[in-house]
């Protein structure tokens, strides 16, 4: 099949960039230092604490935010207090909160050990069990799933602290009567992936996250249809482009890893044509479109050796289309159409689309290093579609890693709070308005647009550890609030580099010891 992004050409979020005025020449960046891997690792996980909704904890180490959304879920009678914001407003989405949270997990399963090592896995296990807790909550019934508190229209008309909010705090569901098998899938991978996560930790909260994914992934599958076909709000923000059967593979292959059940592995394999698992040739990976990442954890199970015969043939033609993706950021696929490879700016970041480019970097970086593990541990050490070793395949992860850092042309750290240069004026209400606790005085819903939003100035707090949309295919960036596709920063932005941040840490410190040879030990060596 053609790439999905032909599909998704036809949605707002990729249309074409309008025609810019030639910029002044990007500025040359000073040989970059190492980067402080560690100090990235902790700020990142700050940034969750950021996007808190609900009543907060009284470890809660992010001194500007307060307590909000406390009356969530009361008109429809039900507990919705807690969760994420997703980004700079204050809809709590459930599609992408669930995706965070499976790639929050997914780096905790890859890379936890190094998270432990640097001393922050009581923070990250926190960060995930605040989106699960309020999964718990938002699945009320076997087949009854909320997955959205809030409405984007009324909530971007106004610019308030989330302290402050008058926007309406209206509940959506999904049921058996309004299918959602994206958002209640996407739950249930988060759920699967979570139990396995909190198994050592916590075993009970490990087995009713297990008892919820089963659950969901039934209501899922039994009762199929797109979540934004059954809620209207959601279409404009985060509309189902990509459909819902990415996210049936998806949550069956994370719910294989987390029972080891061959009957999830044979619903991954039986309907891998038909939900086009195998046939998708995908140049991206985000909180819509799962197929790369369905694709790399089938290849994983092939490469380990986890699965029976009869699965084998299928897994291979996985492994295939896995393949595409990973030889796509590398530039190295020699067929196909004229969007067979992802583009890179001049200063060597992955660009996919204008809006918010970040998040498939960030998710590009994860899966790249994921892979060459699992070819590193595999024997294998060579993706077999380009010729590209695992060496070469990590290296380019790590250059993402290290672009967002200020390995660029800009020399400017698009991780908020890290480094001498970063975006100051994030697109971001509670980080641009007084803190609450400094001014209780209530800012209405056009008062912030007008004393807050159109300001010049630096926001008066940072919101550490965000990562922003980042600059354009040319490495161009405006550090203006305004510029939202630039400057607003998103939890999926953040989530896959928790665990690259902590592995990256560990292996400086490795290579500080004793460098290795060249990157194929890199590789070997993680």
């Amino acid at each position: 099949m053609a790439s999905l992004l032909l599909l998704l050409a036809s949605s707002a979020a990729a249309a074409a960039e309008p025609p810019s005025p030639s910029p002044s020449p990007s500025p040359s960046p000073s040989p970059s230092p190492p980067h402080d891997y560690a100090d990235a690792l902790r700020k990142s996980l700050l940034y969750f604490e950021a996007q808190r909704s609900g009543r907060l904890p009284h470890g809660q180490r992010v001194a500007w935010r307060d307590h909000s959304g406390l009356t969530d879920g009361l008109e429809q009678g039900v507990d919705l207090v807690g969760g994420y914001y997703d980004a700079g407003d204050h809809v709590k989405f459930g599609l992408p909160m669930a995706f965070t949270v499976t790639m929050l997990c997914w780096s905790l399963l890859e890379y936890g050990a190094d998270v432990a090592g640097a001393g922050e896995l009581g923070h990250a296990l926190q960060a995930v069990k605040w989106g699960t807790d309020y999964f718990i909550k938002a699945h009320t019934k076997p087949h009854e799933l909320w997955a959205e508190v809030g409405d984007g229209d009324t909530d971007h008309y106004c610019w308030q602290r989330p302290e402050d909010m008058t926007t309406s705090r209206q509940a959506y569901k999904v049921d058996r009567d309004r299918p959602g098998s994206d958002v209640a899938g996407e739950t249930a991978a988060a759920m699967a992936a979570a139990s396995m996560v909190f198994r050592e930790h916590n075993p009970h909260y490990a087995s009713l996250l297990l008892t919820h994914a089963l659950q969901l992934f039934e209501f899922a599958d039994q009762y199929r249809g797109k979540y934004d076909s059954s809620i209207a709000e959601v279409k404009s923000y985060y509309a189902s482009v990509s459909g819902y059967h990415d996210e049936l593979l998806w949550a069956a292959l994370w719910l294989h890893r987390a029972t080891g059940r061959a009957r999830f592995l044979d619903y991954a394999v039986d309907n891998a044509h038909g939900f086009g698992g195998t046939g998708w040739a995908i140049t991206e990976f985000s909180w819509d479109v799962k197929y790369a990442g369905v694709q790399i954890l089938a290849a994983r199970l092939l490469l380990r050796g986890e699965h029976a015969p009869r699965h084998r043939a299928t897994l291979e033609r996985y492994r295939a289309k896995a393949e595409h993706y990973v030889c796509a950021c590398l530039g190295k696929n020699a067929g196909g159409a004229a969007d067979a490879n992802v583009e890179r700016s001049p200063g060597g970041m992955l660009y996919v689309r204008q809006w918010n480019n970040m998040q498939y970097v960030t998710s590009a970086a994860f899966l790249l290093s994921a892979y060459s593990g699992y070819l590193s541990d595999s024997g294998a050490g060579v993706a077999a579609s380009c010729a590209a070793g695992a060496g070469e395949v990590f290296a380019l992860a790590r250059s993402q890693v290290d672009y967002v850092l200020g390995s660029n042309p800009r020399g400017m750290s698009y991780l908020v709070g890290y480094g001498g240069r970063f975006p100051a004026r994030v697109h971001h209400r509670a980080a641009s308005i007084v803190p609450y606790k400094r001014s209780k005085e209530f800012i209405g819903c056009a008062q912030g647009f007008d004393d807050w939003f159109v300001r010049r100035g630096a926001n008066p707090n940072v919101v550490v550890g965000a990562i922003v949309g980042g600059p354009d295919r040319r490495d161009r960036f405006r550090d203006h609030r305004e510029n939202y596709m630039q400057t607003e920063a998103c939890t999926y932005n953040t989530a896959p580099m928790v665990g690259m941040f902590a592995m990256l840490n560990r292996m400086a410190r490795d290579e500080a010891a004793a460098p290795p040879a060249n990157a194929e030990q890199q590789s070997v060596d993680r």
